[in-house]
């Protein structure tokens, strides 16, 4: 009787500490990520060289790393079926959020090579924009169901984070439909403008 309940006891832990990990690495890397992007847009106002391999895209892409270890952890949760109901969710959440920001990785790829500067608005940044919601939605589901633990602090990080990634999206969508006036005062930041490719 010992022996099994010592291996429920490990097994409860260890699913413990990959729910928290899938948790941690889901709030932070899309902030890495955005943190990334601003600093990209910074390069662009100092009109520095643009490709692709620039070690701001390579913060970006780090931050996306993290989402994409998060739901790799998630997903072996998943198999294992380990977690339910909201955890579940919210573990979903992060897979498909890193799922979209790794194609849309790949397709800003495309895009600097066929176009070489991009722009604020492009047919890669706005779906990256949705996996980094989606992920950070799903960090804060894990987060809030982990209240009750340490993690509780991140609790707020993670609303604000998600707050400003939907709201950085909206206002990026609304660009889109608005773009000849609203980008006007973009346009000296993002040199090559909010031109949609």
């Amino acid at each position: 009787m010992r022996l099994i309940s010592r291996l429920s006891n490990s097994v409860v832990y260890q699913t413990t500490n990959l729910v928290s990990f899938v948790s941690i690495f889901a709030v932070l890397g899309p902030v890495i990520t955005v943190s990334g992007g601003f600093w990209d847009a910074i390069s662009h106002l100092l009109q520095e060289p643009e490709f692709f391999w620039t070690i701001q895209h390579i913060t970006v892409y780090s931050g996306v790393s993290l989402v994409s270890l998060a739901a790799f952890v998630g997903i072996i949760l998943l198999i294992k079926n380990s977690v339910s109901n909201s955890l579940k969710t919210g573990i979903i959440l992060v897979i498909i959020g890193a799922a979209v920001q790794l194609v849309s990785g790949f397709a800003d790829s495309l895009s600097h090579d066929i176009y070489g500067i991009d722009g604020l608005i492009s047919w890669s940044h706005q779906p990256l924009e949705l996996g980094l919601v989606l992920a950070s939605l799903g960090g804060l589901i894990i987060l809030k169901n982990r209240e009750h633990t340490k993690l509780k602090i991140l609790i707020p990080f993670s609303i604000i984070s998600f707050i400003f990634f939907t709201t950085w999206l909206v206002f990026n969508l609304v660009l889109i439909f608005g773009h000849t006036i609203q980008c006007i005062p973009v346009y000296e930041i993002f040199s090559s403008g909010c031109s949609i490719l």
